[in-house]
């Protein structure tokens, strides 16, 4: 396909800076007069400059050329950057068509085993981002980062307040689970957060996370697909969104999660999504933090390990005995990177996908399993593959 009749070259005024030599601008290939070639690229940034799925967040298209001019503006990190940046998604004339658009577009890139990074627009942008997994015939993991739940099903709403809901019930389902990170019990319905308990997905709100920050990493090494709504970040660090709230993540903390999802071997696309340039301060702010964001982001995939043969002597394997069902639980430890996973028993013939029963987890797991009780971990994730 001729990317040229989706996309948009990059506005002159972004691209024709005096950056530096050493700047992230001039080590990878944009589109500013000439679409660059993508399938020997590991990353390919694309703005969706697509708004209208908000209600009250009218500003949030002009969010990817914002983003650009902070992050062009940022010294190469390590690692070879094999990066592209495909300029601007063209809108369809109605929302539909623009998810339509991306998911097309992500799914090629998918299949060239480029990641997609995708700069919105509206948070509702990630149906596109996970439409693009629907051919892959695989079960795949979402990872959402944001101050609400989304979960609305009421027709009066906009399509940004509804789209985790959207994304739940779409057919064919290949969503094998579902994580929060940051909401804020006050601004969320508690119905709502019980159903994702009862769905055994997980949801792990500000003080929760506060409390132990590193457990969270191996809920973020779950995922293959990273949704991240700049609502989720405090307005101190981030006020360039009309639904800005005064508590949440500071911008060190959503630099953290993106630094674990970067490292992430199996995460294979991200987004980022409601920054709104007419409500940021003089300084674009939002921007700023943002565009760190993902420079951490890319920092954390240039430092990708392999950690994916776990018979080989990279890990150490841990066998512990269970007084109850299962009878044992395999753990394995990572020599190269301190990580663990642990071994899910479940085994169903005829499953119309097939799943590496590997999940992700933490030391303390390990000692919970040690102590003869069953983590929550291993639970939620037999409840997910049943």
């Amino acid at each position: 396909m001729d990317l040229t009749i989706l996309f948009s070259p990059i506005p002159e005024p972004i691209y024709s800076q005096p950056y530096p030599s050493n700047s992230f601008f001039k080590n990878i290939r944009a589109y500013t007069e000439k679409m660059p070639h993508y399938k020997d690229a590991h990353i390919a940034i694309i703005g969706v400059k697509e708004e209208r799925g908000t209600s009250n967040n009218h500003g949030s298209s002009k969010g990817p050329d914002e983003i650009r001019k902070k992050l062009y503006a940022l010294k190469k990190g390590t690692g070879a950057y094999r990066i592209v940046d495909l300029g601007n998604l063209n809108n369809g004339i109605d929302l539909d068509e623009t998810y339509t658009r991306l998911s097309e577009v992500c799914r090629m890139l998918l299949e060239s085993n480029v990641l997609p990074l995708i700069l919105g627009g509206t948070h509702d942008l990630d149906y596109g981002q996970y439409r693009g997994y629907e051919e892959m015939e695989k079960l795949v993991s979402l990872l959402n980062v944001d101050a609400f739940l989304d979960l609305d099903d009421s027709k009066d709403v906009t399509a940004s307040k509804k789209h985790i809901h959207k994304i739940l019930l779409h057919e064919p389902n290949y969503l094998l689970s579902y994580t929060h990170l940051a909401h804020q019990t006050y601004l969320i319905d508690a119905q709502a957060a019980s159903i994702l308990e009862k769905l055994y997905f997980e949801a792990f709100r500000i003080g929760q996370m506060r409390t132990n920050f590193a457990e969270m990493e191996p809920a973020i090494r779950n995922a293959d697909i990273l949704s991240f709504d700049v609502t989720a970040i405090k307005s101190a660090d981030a006020p360039g969104n009309a639904n800005a709230q005064p508590f949440g993540l500071t911008g060190e903390e959503a630099c953290q999660i993106c630094w674990y999802a970067g490292l992430n071997e199996k995460l294979s696309s991200a987004g980022f999504y409601e920054y709104n340039p007419d409500v940021d301060d003089a300084h674009k702010k939002t921007a700023s933090v943002i565009a760190t964001m993902i420079w951490y982001f890319i920092e954390g995939y240039y430092h990708r390990k392999g950690d994916t043969s776990f018979r080989s002597n990279d890990f150490l394997k841990y066998v512990v005995s269970m007084p109850v069902e299962p009878e044992t639980i395999t753990f394995y430890k990572s020599k190269v990177t301190e990580k663990w996973w642990m071994e899910v028993a479940y085994h169903r013939p005829g499953a119309r996908y097939a799943r590496n029963t590997m999940v992700p987890c933490s030391y303390s797991d390990y000692q919970t399993a040690s102590k003869g009780e069953i983590p929550e971990r291993y639970i939620n994730a037999l409840g997910k593959l049943s």
